[in-house]
């Protein structure tokens, strides 16, 4: 079953997410995960949205593999840069079997 890894993104630091984003993305694809949203600025017909906040999906072909790529050596740098680069709200969620 498909999991995908949704952020609620801030940038804090331009040069600093930057880079982050490159390794990310480097160690996202090296644990078969792919983005399905980058960035996107969502519109928000109900509730309260922070204006500067964006919207990142990913989707990996199972939790366990979502959870892998979370603990790896391999997404340990961009992590260590995410702490100073982004303000963000991380989600982990399983998807529908057979959609």
């Amino acid at each position: 079953m498909p999991a995908y890894v949704i952020s609620e993104v801030d940038i804090v630091d331009r040069a600093a997410a930057d880079r982050y984003r490159t390794l990310a993305a480097e160690s996202i694809a090296r644990h078969g995960g792919r983005y399905v949203v980058r960035g996107a600025e969502p519109f928000v017909p109900e509730g309260k949205w922070p204006e500067s906040a964006r919207v990142v999906v990913v989707e990996f072909a199972s939790m366990a593999r979502a959870r892998e790529w979370y603990d790896s050596d391999d997404y340990a740098e961009a992590l260590a840069i995410r702490r100073t680069a982004l303000d963000r709200r991380l989600l982990f969620v399983e998807g529908v079997e057979g959609v």
